[in-house]
């Protein structure tokens, strides 16, 4: 795998050694001394250091990343959308909602710091901070100073925006503080949103002129100036979104297009794109992207794994074993719900139940949809190779072992017997059909494009409709469809009936649904639009669905025999002694008239399966039934009380309890 997978490991042991901890809230225990100062004279140790940082905000060995947030240091925030079923603190009934007391209130902003190393964020703050005031007071050559001097600018920008989007306004430090105690000098305030923004800029400003355009294969998965230049377009697109801007200020619209146009602009000049190869038709190129390594055009900014099975070098993916089923070897334990196959879009890119051109039924729900469709999920039915079983099919359905007393049984009898996933639909993105089982997938070095070049697009696509430019909004969408395979439609690929400018960003936000599905982007975009439910007037303006008092829900797929609900203790489809009860799932073969195993599929539904919703997904409670809760003070989060009560003069969030004052996360 790549060397700086590899080096960034190998070089937390020295740094480990080289940087000091501090008593006190962003405080340093002492000055630098001794061999501290090799750091700053030395471009390798230096290049160690740097990889330090990246080892602490970087996920960890055994992360489910695609669903998984830094956050919260886990999945909860998918949870908190339609993407994953679940209760999490974000989406429940509090008893007291708005209160520091209860888990609700977000520790991700850290806790006063003690004696013992912790990775927080203004440990990693003061750390980043130590080298910038350090670099130059050496004799490293400008040209390595300056590169490692860019990246730590990039990451101070991003652990800040990674703040100011969940509360606001945080105290801006941007020296490593070299006093301890309770003195004056480390009541740091709160700065305002629009404060900490401007700094965020600054530092991306300096990391794009600094950062080099691009790295070699070697050190790829480095910061460059064109991911610094697309992380500063995302964060003033979440400016200009109505979560900051509620007065829609056309403004702060236009610095985000222009930030957008320059990310694109070094971008596409250093080689970035859409990735193509295998072609746009059915999707291939958009399935293969998500294991093209050095060099991958689409990117931006990637979190690298390796497949290694050393204890001091292993940085493994647990995704593709979080996803594969328990019958092919893997964990089970991520389903996708409904709601999110609904968004996809059928083949000619119009909205399922709307296209005239492919109508769409539940029951028959796979068919005729947008190739990412078959890149993401996995039915009943369909194929999904793995290494050892380059034919596996997998089959998730249900049948009943004694006839139901009624409508409201379910059945119990399943072909699944190790244990399915919750919704009986499976997660594939990113799930490579080469993978091997014989670890139960645990050796994956799937890289992860935490930005990608379509989000580059679409990024600019929604600042360009903020600034009215709705034409090239719509051409930058078509662009990101035309590469998932969907028809084209004269060049419309099924935008032809979005016509006003709210049209157009709700075209924007379904698009991001559906392309980054399974990104750990969907709560983001949730939280920045304020769709969560209707209160401040977005759900009707962008025509969304509201999360709020949601059900996220599954599939079942039972079996039927001559049109009615099958029942027997033996599996309805599987050959004992070369025969089925009723039916061959997987026959070698097939009926007259039929030449493919997705006729076959097509021919299994129409004869033998029946799909129904699946509603126990989300917690079933009889007496109350459980739907998704939000509260808006979720929108900037609460200081926790470790945080708060040892620094009162820092202000609650406005409508949070505790604290001397009340800060206003809009200023």
């Amino acid at each position: 795998m790549k060397n700086i997978k590899i080096n960034i490991l190998k070089g937390v042991l020295l740094m480990l050694s080289l940087a000091s901890c501090s008593d006190d809230f962003l405080a340093e225990k002492e000055d630098l001394t001794g061999v501290n100062e090799q750091v700053y004279q030395d471009p390798i140790l230096g290049k160690f250091y740097v990889d330090y940082i990246y080892k602490l905000i970087l996920p960890t060995n055994g992360t489910t990343v695609f669903t998984w947030d830094l956050a919260v240091n886990n999945d909860n925030f998918s949870r908190a959308t339609d993407e994953l079923p679940g209760e999490v603190n974000w989406n429940k009934v509090w008893a007291a909602p708005g209160t520091n007391t209860d888990a609700n209130c977000l520790p991700y902003i850290g806790a006063r710091v003690t004696q013992s190393i912790a990775n927080n964020t203004y440990t990693r703050l003061r750390q980043i901070n130590l080298f910038l005031d350090n670099i130059d007071k050496y004799g490293m050559a400008e040209a390595d100073k300056n590169l490692l001097k860019g990246q730590m600018y990039f990451w101070r920008a991003w652990q800040y925006f990674d703040l100011v989007r969940l509360y606001g306004g945080v105290p801006l430090v941007l020296t490593a503080q070299s006093s301890i105690g309770e003195g004056q000098d480390l009541k740091i305030p709160r700065s305002s949103t629009s404060a900490c923004i401007e700094q965020i800029v600054a530092d991306l400003d300096k990391a794009i002129a600094l950062c080099p355009p691009k790295w070699d294969n070697a050190e790829w998965g480095r910061i460059n100036s064109g991911a610094a230049a697309a992380f500063k377009g995302r964060v003033l697109l979440t400016w200009a979104s109505p979560l900051f801007n509620r007065t829609d200020d056309i403004a702060r619209w236009q610095r985000a297009y222009d930030a957008n146009v320059e990310a694109k602009t070094i971008l596409e000049a250093n080689g970035f794109k859409l990735f193509s190869t295998g072609g746009f038709a059915n999707g291939v190129a958009w399935e293969n992207m998500w294991f093209a390594e050095a060099g991958n055009s689409e990117a931006v900014i990637v979190y690298g794994f390796n497949n290694s099975s050393s204890s001091n070098l292993m940085r493994n993916n647990n995704w593709e074993r979080a996803c594969r089923s328990k019958t092919s070897g893997g964990a089970g334990s991520i389903g996708a719900t409904k709601q999110i196959m609904d968004a996809f879009p059928m083949k000619d890119g119009k909205a399922p139940g709307v296209s005239t051109a492919y109508p769409y039924s539940l029951q028959t729900f796979y068919k005729n949809r947008d190739p990412r469709f078959y890149k993401t999920f996995v039915y009943n039915g369909a194929p999904w190779a793995y290494a050892e079983d380059v034919n596996f099919k997998q089959f998730s359905y249900y049948w009943f072992r004694t006839a139901p007393a009624d409508a409201t049984v379910l059945p119990t009898g399943f072909t699944e017997t190790l244990g399915t996933v919750n919704t009986n639909v499976y997660i594939r993105k990113a799930i490579n059909s080469k993978a091997s089982n014989a670890n139960a997938y645990q050796f994956s070095g799937t890289d992860y494009m935490e930005m990608r070049f379509a989000e580059v697009l679409l990024n600019l696509a929604e600042s360009a409709i903020g600034v009215n430019k709705l034409a090239e909004g719509k051409a930058l969408i078509a662009k990101v469809r035309e590469r998932a395979g969907i028809e084209s439609n004269g060049g419309t690929f099924g935008l032809g009936d979005v016509v006003t400018r709210d049209q157009h960003f709700a075209a924007a936000i379904n698009e991001r649904k559906v392309e980054f599905a399974y990104e750990s982007k969907r709560f983001w975009d949730l939280r920045r639009w304020m769709l969560f439910n209707n209160d401040f007037g977005t759900c009707t303006r962008l025509n969304q669905t509201p999360i709020e008092g949601m059900r996220r829900t599954g599939v079942f797929f039972i079996a039927q025999k001559n049109g009615a609900n099958y029942v027997g203790t033996a599996d309805p489809f599987l050959p004992v002694n070369g025969v089925a009860p009723v039916a061959d799932r997987n026959p070698v073969t097939y009926p007259a008239g039929i030449t493919t195993y997705d006729q076959y599929v097509d021919y299994f539904y129409a004869n033998y399966i029946k799909v129904i919703e699946k509603d126990n997904v989300d917690p079933v409670n009889v007496t109350i039934p459980w739907k998704f809760k939000w509260y808006n003070q979720y929108y900037f989060f609460g200081f926790p009380p470790s945080f708060l009560n040892t620094a009162l003069y820092l202000g609650q969030t406005s409508g949070w309890s505790g604290g001397t004052s009340t800060f206003d996360p809009l200023q």
